[in-house]
């Protein structure tokens, strides 16, 4: 939906139809005569530039200007009106200008900000001139894009946080007429930004806004949700404008190139508590829509469909389809956790798989996201259905048939766990060995492949469980190993420990004779 993105044509923008020439008798002491004359005429190509509106080049030759001669007031207030000028510029953008013409710069609030502070240094530079407290007053009304609120403007919403940015305007234009108290154009535009900051204040005692389609996302029609505003001034639910941008980085209404992600972007709060104040029951919907979808309860799992995974393995992950970044979004705004089953030899779900959980989560800026995983527990799938392009399934966990505590049964597999735990250390220090040797004995290429058989041997010892819950044991004694899918799966299905670490150690000695069983 569209912001209202600048206030109304007024004379704060009066300063900003030109800019001042650079004399060349104002020169600095320590700069040469050559030197200044090169800043004269980068100013003035500069100024060229600007009253062409190329705003762009016009910038860049005001900030080379400023590179030789910093701190000089007219390269100041020339770049802070470019700035504003543009940042003006694409706030206004229609949206069949965006398309022709894609925002791919900085953001409008980034450019305002950067006028804001060259405007600032104006006034601790020039303190008696009226035109930096006009500069300064302008910036401030563009920092932040204005959102949806409680108060109307020309026929156009405006947000409790754009009439903080008029009293702040306000209070520079007051702050320069104390200094300059005969100024016409201070004093027009101090009654410009009363009467609409009085009018809007006026109207905020008149109720509630009406609920209509200006509050709802223009992707999912309802109300906004966690709602995000684009740098182009269009506000969706941050779940569905991350959902539409896994397909294409550009905004869904007017096609701006976006260069946000979910970890840089936040939500728009001024817009959230308008929504929550005046609609409280239809958005506590929303909120309760929302937390089905990311906490699916104790035996609901989304499942990221691709291998066999067996408990106590750690690896990383590229996650690049739409719909499984749509679902690692919605995991780590929940638990963190999800299960990872195969396709069985029919084209089915397999019926056993395991929960893992992510670990790490690194959000990519083309929006793929790069993942660590830790498998936790095994489980049975009831059923499964789809939800938004993947996989959740209802799951029974899975455990062991343990014996007794006590008896001679639990007895004898806790001794067999310890022996397995020698057996397995002495093998990872052998492997190690074995490694270390190729990698003094092989050339480039076999180094770094005896290299990477180090780290992973290190990477899965680590991983391995206290020998007092052989359970987990028997699953991590699997990991040392290279196992088919088929095999995995089997070791999932298994509920005796005993034979598990029976086929762990078979495992071991057949991966040492460079062989597996069959």
């Amino acid at each position: 939906m569209a912001s209202s993105l600048s206030p109304s044509p007024s004379s704060l923008d009066q300063t900003l139809r030109d800019v001042d020439d650079y004399v060349l008798e104002n020169g600095s002491e320590g700069l040469s005569r050559d030197t200044l004359h090169y800043v004269y005429e980068l100013v003035k190509n500069g100024n060229v530039a600007f009253r062409e509106n190329r705003m762009e080049e016009a910038i860049n030759f005001y900030s080379r200007a400023n590179n030789i001669k910093s701190g000089d007031p007219i390269i100041l207030s020339n770049r802070s009106a470019a700035y504003i000028r543009i940042s003006q510029y694409f706030m206004h953008r229609t949206p069949s200008s965006s398309e022709r013409r894609p925002l791919s710069g900085l953001e409008p609030t980034t450019l305002a900000e950067l006028g804001l502070k060259d405007a600032e240094k104006l006034v601790e530079l020039q303190s008696n001139s009226a035109k930096s407290y006009l500069l300064k007053a302008n910036a401030f009304l563009l920092e932040n894009s204005p959102t949806l609120g409680l108060y109307l403007l020309d026929g156009e919403l405006l947000s409790e946080g754009q009439l903080e940015k008029y009293e702040k305007a306000r209070d520079v234009i007051l702050s320069g007429l104390q200094v300059d108290p005969f100024s016409n154009s201070l004093r027009a535009s101090l009654q410009n930004l009363e009467s609409v900051s009085s009018s809007s204040r006026g109207m905020s005692t008149h109720g509630h806004p009406e609920r209509n389609d200006d509050f709802d996302c223009t992707l999912c029609l309802k109300l906004l949700y966690e709602p995000v505003t684009t740098p182009c001034g269009h506000s969706f639910c941050c779940s569905c404008l991350f959902q539409s941008m896994d397909r294409g980085n550009k905004c869904p209404l007017c096609r701006t190139v976006l260069f946000i992600s979910p970890r840089t972007c936040s939500i728009s709060v001024t817009l959230k508590n308008i929504i929550q104040k005046n609609f409280p029951e239809e958005y506590a919907e929303r909120k309760q829509e929302h937390d089905s979808l990311i906490k699916a309860g104790v035996d609901l799992l989304p499942l990221f469909v691709m291998d066999v995974v067996i408990p106590c393995q750690r690896f990383p992950l590229n996650i690049f389809e739409p719909r499984y970044r749509l679902m690692v979004r919605r995991i780590m705004e929940g638990n963190h956790r999800m299960g990872m089953a195969i396709l069985d030899s029919t084209g089915s779900l397999a019926e056993f798989a395991c929960e893992v959980e992510i670990t790490e989560c690194e959000p990519l800026p083309d929006g793929r996201f790069y993942i660590e995983i830790e498998s936790r527990r095994r489980f049975r799938i009831i059923h499964s259905w789809d939800q938004d392009g993947y996989r959740v399934a209802e799951v029974e966990w899975i455990q062991d048939i343990m014996p007794p505590e006590g008896t001679s049964e639990r007895d004898t597999l806790q001794q067999q766990t310890y022996n397995a735990v020698e057996d397995a250390r002495s093998w990872i220090a052998r492997a190690k060995e074995a490694a270390r040797h190729d990698c003094c004995n092989t050339k480039l290429l076999e180094y770094h492949t005896d290299q990477r058989k180090l780290e992973r041997l290190a990477s899965v010892e680590v991983m391995m469980p206290s020998p007092k819950d052989p359970e987990r044991f028997s699953f991590w004694l699997a990991t040392l190993s290279n196992r088919r899918p088929a095999e995995r799966l089997d070791l999932l299905r298994i509920r005796d420990t005993a034979e598990r670490i029976r086929r762990g150690l078979i495992f071991l000695r057949q991966e040492e004779q460079g062989c597996r069983i069959q």
